[in-house]
This record gives structure tokens, C-alpha cells and sequence, in this order.
């Protein structure tokens, strides 16, 4: 697919590196405050705890080639406008399963946003409030457009498929659109916060389930095991894979779809130390922090996990995606202009657990980050775009 420098850019399929891996971290809750009852005057109010120290030096940072904090608050601040992403061709820019005791709704709270409760190991780095939960309601309209309005890439067979997991819901739109295509088929939903939706067809249903523990499920269970859009949140890919393909039927198939979080551009219009050329940085070294990777494209984790798990006629498709609607190909301004506006509609969930865990900054810090990511968005001659990978392979029979 062409840019519109004219060239067509190099898909990352060939691109590996090691995966990386580290310990899981653990969340831990302050003790409550007590007062003796005989004072007479209530107690000093405690000084506030010191937040913890940031995974990444400030030294570490700056050998990654990661820009402080500082560096965007020296910025001038983009103008309060309308969004100049306009186009002729648009217009313009419109596990073990837990029971459901109110303790799964003790979600932790970090920064002002909230997160899901203890459940295995997971280290969820997107919030799980409302204003997340409608995020990922829009991308999961997105990532269909990026699949050319298809829920999947696998060839299914209708008559074949009976039971299916869906690990990583969400907000359980996939399953609950692929139960109305597949009546006849019984969808699983697994993820790590309550936040689905409790109707639903009969031929679906949701669990808690940190896919990170051993799945419970027996062997040859399911005819289609779908994970989609897991970055930052698999702490072993080859694990998964071997999961999958246990509890995989014969002649079933699973299928990943990922995104990597490095911003290219092929005329150097996204610059190193631009908002969008910090991002792939930030993520990256994020991923190797809490062990579980965001770099899945470019260490060709799909490919290399299913190879090793046992499955066969594996294929892998590569797809361009323009952050907004400057590419002169329909389609993928189409698709630039979802990509956009599901990372828009709520960028700082995206960015404030990392950006604070990471490096430490402040909400404030990361809010002024995030003005600067908006405005190199909009403007039309930064053209940036990231690879998306869709890859299926099927178990022998």
C-alpha cells in the first residue's frame, strides 16, 4: 500500500528479537489510620505517602532516548481549535473463573483512573471506568475496519464451529458479535474486570480469568481460540500459544491481531523527538519493565509462538495503518481515521499507567504529553502510521 511520499513501506513481518520477560509485580494497599480514643484533639493528618520511585531512572530514560517531562512543558502548548484532519475523500473527522462477589469490583485506583482488582498475576495497563470502557467500545468497531469489516481472518467453517473463547474481551463486543454470526456456537468471554455487558445472547457468556495462569479448560475444547489486541498484557507469548493449542480441537484454529506501538513515517515526517516518535519509546521500554511485552510485531512473537506450539498452515497479514486521514488510498484513511479516533477518545487511559509507573510523571505531565501527541495528529503533514498484525494457524488433525 502506498504512502503518500509515493513509497511503499516495508511490512515489520520479517523483524525479531528476543521476547522479554521479568517477575511479576504485585499490587499492595496502606494500612488505615488509627486515632487513639483518648486524645483530646484529633491527630495530625498524616503526611502523605512518597510516591513510588519510577521503574526507569532519569539516567535510564535518556539512554533510551526518552524525553523528560520537562522537555514538553518548555513546548508551546497547542491551540484550543478544531481538528484540521480534514479530508476530501471524508469531509471531516466525525482463567480459574472467579465467582461475581463484590469483591471483583474492588477495582485499584492509581492516578484518578481505575484498574482491575487482584486476579492472578495480571498487570492490566488500561483503566477499566466508564470513560475507558467507551474507548474500547469504538475500537472495537476499529479493528474491524482494519479487517475490512471482518471479526476474523481464519477460514471457519460454520458447520464446524460449536464452542469458542475469546481471551481478553473487554467489553465483550467481539463475542457478542460473533455469537449473532455463529448462532449455533457457544462464546466465551474471559477478561480480568467485570465491565461486559449482562445481556447478551443466549449462546454467550463471561468469566473472570487471568490468561496469564494455567487455563483450566480440558484439552481439545474449543474449535476457535481468539485473543485480540493483548500488547502489554502476555507475560510468556510461548505459553499462550502452548495454551491454546492444549485446549484447541483438532482442526481448530486460533488467531492473534496486535498493533505495534512504533510511529513510522517513510519521508521522516515523524521525528525522533516528536510526541509520536517518544511513543514507540515509552511503550517499549514500559514492556520491558513489567515483563510483558508491547514489541509483539516487531519480535514476531504470532508466528514464532505458534510455530513452537505445534500449529501448521500458519499465515500472517500485515496491515498499514495512517493515524488519521492524510493517506490518499480510501481504505486506509478509513481506517486512519478510526485508529485516531479510538486512541482520542480516551489517549491519557492509554498513557497515564505508564507514564507514571514508568517514568514517574504526573497526571499533569502526562496530560500535557498527550496535548502534544493531538496536535501532531492533526497535523497533515506528519504522516505517521503503525503496522497491524493478523496471524491464524490451524491444529493438525
Amino acid at each position: 500500500m502506498a504512502s503518500s511520499s509515493g513509497q511503499t513501506p516495508k511490512s515489520p513481518q520479517a523483524q525479531s528479537a528476543k521476547s522479554s520477560q521479568s517477575p511479576n509485580t504485585s499490587q499492595s494497599q496502606s494500612p488505615k489510620s488509627s486515632q487513639s480514643p483518648e486524645a483530646a484533639s484529633p491527630a495530625p493528618a498524616a503526611a502523605p505517602a512518597a510516591a513510588p520511585a519510577p521503574l526507569l531512572s532519569a539516567e535510564a530514560a535518556t539512554a533510551a532516548g526518552i524525553l523528560p517531562a520537562s522537555h514538553w512543558a518548555d513546548q508551546p502548548l497547542p491551540e484550543e481549535r478544531p481538528d484540521d484532519d480534514a479530508d476530501s475523500t471524508f469531509g471531516s473527522d466525525v482463567g480459574s473463573t472467579a465467582s461475581l462477589t463484590s469483591s471483583i469490583f474492588e477495582y485499584r485506583t492509581h492516578h484518578g483512573r481505575t484498574y482491575h482488582g487482584d486476579i492472578g498475576n495480571a498487570e492490566a495497563w488500561e483503566p477499566n471506568d466508564q470513560h475507558h470502557v467507551d474507548a474500547m467500545d469504538v475500537a472495537h468497531h476499529c479493528h474491524t475496519v482494519c479487517l475490512g469489516g471482518k471479526l476474523f481472518m481464519s477460514p471457519l467453517d460454520k458447520k464446524r464451529v460449536q464452542k469458542v473463547v475469546d481471551i481478553g474481551t473487554g467489553t465483550g463486543l467481539w463475542a457478542i458479535d460473533f455469537a449473532d454470526e455463529f448462532p449455533n456456537a457457544i462464546v466465551i468471554g474471559t477478561d480480568v474486570s467485570p465491565i461486559q455487558p449482562s445481556w447478551v445472547p443466549p449462546n454467550v457468556k463471561f468469566e473472570l480469568d487471568d490468561c496469564n495462569q494455567e487455563w483450566t479448560w480440558a484439552d481439545n475444547t474449543f474449535d476457535f481460540v481468539h485473543m485480540r489486541m493483548l500488547m502489554g498484557v502476555i507475560a510468556d507469548w510461548y505459553d499462550i500459544f502452548r495454551q491454546a493449542y492444549r485446549t484447541c480441537k483438532p482442526g481448530g484454529y486460533v488467531e492473534t491481531f496486535i498493533g505495534s506501538p512504533q510511529f513510522k513515517s517513510d519521508d521522516g515526517s515523524v521525528k525522533p523527538d516528536s510526541a509520536l516518535g517518544q511513543w514507540g519509546k515509552v511503550f517499549s521500554e514500559g514492556g520491558k519493565k513489567f515483563g510483558r511485552t508491547f514489541d509483539g510485531v516487531e519480535e514476531d512473537l504470532q508466528r514464532k509462538g505458534m510455530e513452537a506450539a505445534g500449529f501448521v498452515d500458519i499465515e500472517v497479514k500485515d496491515i498499514l495503518c495512517p493515524i488519521g486521514t492524510w493517506h490518499p488510498d480510501k481504505e486506509a484513511a478509513e481506517r486512519g481515521l478510526w485508529w485516531k479516533m479510538s486512541l482520542d477518545m480516551d489517549l491519557e487511559g492509554y498513557l497515564t499507567y505508564i507514564c507514571a509507573n514508568l517514568l514517574g510523571w504526573t497526571v499533569e505531565e502526562t496530560k500535557v504529553y498527550c496535548a502534544h501527541v493531538r496536535k501532531e495528529w492533526a497535523d497533515r503533514s506528519i504522516h505517521g502510521y503503525v503496522w497491524l498484525r493478523v496471524a491464524w494457524g490451524r491444529k493438525p488433525e
